[in-house]
């Protein structure tokens, strides 16, 4: 068995070239300082309002804390834990889960911003962050004996880890979470399963949900 998040329709992406030129981009935007190059909803939402889909885009914020969340996970540190982040632009980005993202908001906005135009993030001895050439689908398919969950408010209430996982089962788990902070999933997104699940009766902020996620599957395989 094996636990797969997935983060998708992050709203990671370069400052758009149709609002660049807007006066609280433009005097700040450098193509020597990638972090001012990412496009970041608490310092540019003046100029990004009518772009589309504008609720789902600029918002590093979500996706630094969930991979904060997951990547110091004791499941994670043990190597059983796979993770992929999928853009709002349907770019996808595998997680080496020996990388250590940086604590400080700004340094992980230049490291989005470098991955983006990059397409990777590397060292000398390894790949930390590479781009994989594939749509969800593909990429999940090639999960063998998987189970795919949709986690959304919108889904059916589960109320205690052994609702979500089996102890007896030898599935592939595939947890799929929104990394954007209003709207809903796409079409392409709700495509993947019908299998929609909720945590809560709250509305859970996504780092909330890939921790609750991680710590339910580490109760059942302790």
């Amino acid at each position: 068995m094996s636990l797969t998040i997935i983060l998708v329709d992050c709203g990671l992406e370069i400052i758009p070239k149709q609002i660049r030129r807007n006066p609280s981009i433009s005097r700040s935007i450098s193509q020597k300082n990638y972090s001012s190059q990412l496009l970041d909803n608490a310092l540019h939402h003046s100029a990004m309002k009518n772009l589309k889909n504008f609720e789902k885009r600029g918002r590093p914020d979500i996706t630094h804390l969930c991979l904060l969340n997951a990547l110091g996970s004791p499941l994670n540190k043990l190597e059983k834990l796979k993770l992929y982040i999928h853009t709002i632009h349907n770019k996808i980005f595998e997680i080496n889960p020996d990388i250590r993202i940086a604590r400080n908001y700004n340094r992980f906005k230049g490291l989005m911003a470098k991955l983006l135009i990059e397409e990777r993030i590397a060292t000398e001895d390894s790949i930390l962050i590479s781009s994989v050439n594939e749509n969800l689908q593909n990429l999940i398919n090639k999960v063998k004996n998987s189970e795919i969950l949709l986690f959304s408010h919108k889904g059916r209430l589960i109320k205690t880890y052994r609702d979500l996982f089996s102890e007896k089962s030898n599935k592939n788990y595939v947890a799929v979470i929104g990394g954007f902070q209003k709207s809903t999933f796409s079409k392409e997104i709700l495509q993947l399963s019908e299998n929609l699940i909720s945590l809560s009766e709250y509305s859970l902020d996504a780092w909330i949900i890939v921790s609750k996620i991680i710590n339910y599957y580490e109760i059942i395989h302790e």
